[in-house]
């Protein structure tokens, strides 16, 4: 195992390149992938935060879950808790066309939406940056 802020420093480093790619779909129009990767970016920003703390092996994709993992000891992260419930609901529906009630993801998800993951996403990692120095 990697020295927890090495291990840190990689999981932050993917989450900078996936919101990087957001702002790419968002701006293309891939409005339901840029909510998917802005879902993926605040699970990896928030696991590297875990991994900060010491944790070897870090499971689960809820950013919720991951979220309340780490409120004890960063309590100013609570605020984060709306915009992690929102971007969980991303996590299936944004890829697959059973995960939703008709049409395709492609065709659903709207600029605004993708718009307000990327900036939830922007803030999950500025608050994993500063957190991890």
């Amino acid at each position: 195992m990697r020295q927890p802020k090495t291990e840190a420093q990689r999981w932050l480093a993917q989450a900078r390149s996936d919101l990087g790619f957001t702002e790419l779909g968002l701006r293309e129009g891939y409005h339901a992938q840029a909510c998917f990767m802005c879902q993926q970016t605040a699970e990896k920003a928030l696991k590297a935060l875990h991994y900060l703390a010491g944790a070897r092996v870090v499971l689960g994709h809820s950013v919720v879950e991951l979220l309340d993992g780490l409120i004890a000891r960063h309590p100013h992260l609570a605020g984060l808790r709306e915009a992690a419930q929102q971007l969980d609901q991303f996590y299936v529906p944004t890829r697959y066309p059973n995960g939703l009630p008709g049409g395709v993801p492609a065709q659903v998800f709207t600029h605004s939406q993708a718009a307000r993951a990327v900036s939830d996403a922007r803030r999950f990692v500025e608050s994993a940056e500063t957190l991890a120095g």
